[in-house]
């Protein structure tokens, strides 16, 4: 297998295990008790998780939207990861060639900037670079790509939030 194929690989799976490590310790009421219209029990000391009354401890808690954490890496999860922050909520991740355009490809940066699920609180940046003869060189992206993969992570960050609600 080629180096840069398993360092890859290592590092999807890695940053895999950080998030649903980091995801299983985040309490809800730290998440949505900024939310408009949500009630938090973290007032009176208690656990938002049903039926767990038992632990009272303060669980490691993420720099940013642990919903809109999620929602960007599972909107980029086609595209080989760079660099992640839980914390500072940066994603960048490494040049993506689709096997259907292989001369052009495009990396993506997002940077999630609150811990409220917000619009504002998310910021994406698309860079393309296009094959020549001379090796790649940058081009031009329609506005609109960053805009639609923003609208694509803040719909299923909001699909992530309703599901924790429901539980």
């Amino acid at each position: 297998m080629p180096s840069f194929l398993t360092k890859t690989m290592t590092k999807i799976a890695l940053s895999t295990v950080v998030v649903v490590a980091l995801t299983g310790c985040q309490t809800v009421s730290r998440v949505t008790s900024k939310l408009p219209g949500v009630k938090s029990a973290s007032a009176e000391g208690g656990n938002t998780y049903k039926g767990n009354t038992r632990s009272r401890r303060a669980a490691p808690r993420m720099g940013v939207n642990e919903f809109l954490w999620r929602a960007s890496l599972e909107t980029l999860n086609f595209m080989p990861l760079s660099e992640i922050d839980p914390f500072g909520g940066v994603i960048i991740t490494d040049w993506y060639a689709s096997p259907q355009a292989p001369n052009e490809r495009f990396k993506a940066n997002v940077y999630i900037l609150d811990t409220n699920l917000r619009a504002d609180a998310l910021k994406v940046s698309i860079f393309k670079q296009v094959r020549s003869d001379g090796g790649w060189n940058d081009a031009s992206v329609d506005a609109d790509t960053a805009r639609t993969i923003e609208n694509s992570i803040l719909t299923r960050a909001r699909q992530l939030y309703i599901a924790t609600v429901d539980e």
